[in-house]
């Protein structure tokens, strides 16, 4: 018997999943991905809320009560209170239509982070726009009403936890205005994309520059910029460096030295960390990239079929960890 139970879970388990995926697909039909969408007919579903079922519960137990009594007053009341539903889906479906949604931009992160995303929406020039919910469907509920101003732009907030691409799904945008009798809704994708950066991973130091003069680090070289020391006195001296005081006090001629300071760059490289994992690598990279970053030091990246030529800056930076976000992924082209 318990197997035969079994069996029948897990045959309503697919068929609960099959269902789930019809509807979606169904749903990627009717409202494909897009970066702007404006509602209309085809993308707004409605439907009556607890409140309304209850109410609707309500009237027919009215009109049983009016047909029992043959009460007129009974049955007026009845009557104008469906034709209070009827205008109020009228109304909270007019809430919804026509409003335009567009996908402004999504913020990059680390693991573990919030990433945001930025939504623009923009009302319809037939009326204004009450009480409307946003939200995807691991992001906190955002409130919005469009009355004074045309559009307004909203932030929403995700976890987010591997690295690469990011989706966060469908946005769900719905209302029960006026009378909270009936729910409308839309579920879209705005083809939103955030990019997750490797979780930076720190390390005692960089493997390769303990022992060798780091790159970054500012070399001594001959130069005239700024006064160094003295040295003996070697033959084909300039003698505009020669210390002509010293030799006055009996001290023997000597040169004087000057210096002249060269940034050498750093270059973080795939093969530093060998003998490691791939996601434990370009965490390390990421971690190196952030402190080069952070003390204004020019570094350049080198990855398997990957060359950034060393440089500083904040595009510099961006275009290092999202190398970093995409390394082994397919898709780069967003």
């Amino acid at each position: 018997m318990a197997n035969v139970d079994t069996r029948y879970d897990r045959r309503g388990d697919s068929v609960t999943e099959r269902l789930r995926r019809r509807f979606h697909d169904w749903v990627g039909r009717r409202i494909p991905p897009a970066r702007e969408v404006t509602l209309d007919q085809r993308r707004i579903f409605i439907f009556p809320s607890l409140t309304g079922l209850f109410f609707a519960c309500s009237l027919l137990v009215m009109l049983l009560a009016a047909i029992n009594f043959e009460n007129n007053l009974s049955y007026a009341l009845t009557f104008l209170l469906a034709t209070l539903f009827i205008v109020a889906t009228l109304h909270t479906y007019a809430n919804l239509s026509g409003l335009t949604i567009r996908a402004v931009r999504a913020q990059p992160a680390f693991p573990g982070q919030q990433s945001e995303f930025v939504v623009l929406i923009e009302r319809s020039k037939q009326r204004d726009h009450y009480a409307l919910h946003l939200k995807w469907p691991t992001s906190s509920e955002t409130l919005v009403n469009l009355v004074d101003d045309d559009s307004v732009k909203v932030q929403l907030h995700m976890p987010v936890d591997k690295r690469g691409w990011f989706r966060p799904g469908r946005l769900m945008l719905e209302s029960t205005y006026p009378l909270g009798l009936l729910r409308c809704w839309t579920w879209i994708d705005l083809d939103l994309h955030a990019l997750v950066y490797p979780r930076p991973l720190a390390s005692a130091d960089l493997p390769g520059m303990a022992t060798d003069t780091p790159d970054g680090a500012a070399a001594m070289v001959v130069g005239n910029d700024d006064f160094y020391g003295f040295r003996d006195y070697r033959r084909g001296d300039s003698p505009r460096q020669v210390h002509w005081k010293g030799l006055a006090k009996g001290q023997g001629l000597q040169t004087k030295q000057y210096t002249a300071y060269a940034d050498r760059s750093v270059w973080l490289d795939w093969e530093m960390f060998q003998g490691m994992g791939v996601e434990q690598r370009l965490s390390h990279l990421c971690y190196w990239a952030l402190v080069f970053d952070e003390r204004r030091e020019e570094y350049g990246l080198r990855l398997p079929g990957v060359a950034i030529a060393p440089a500083a800056g904040e595009k510099h930076r961006e275009q290092v960890l999202k190398e970093l976000a995409l390394f082994g992924k397919g898709d780069r082209s967003r």
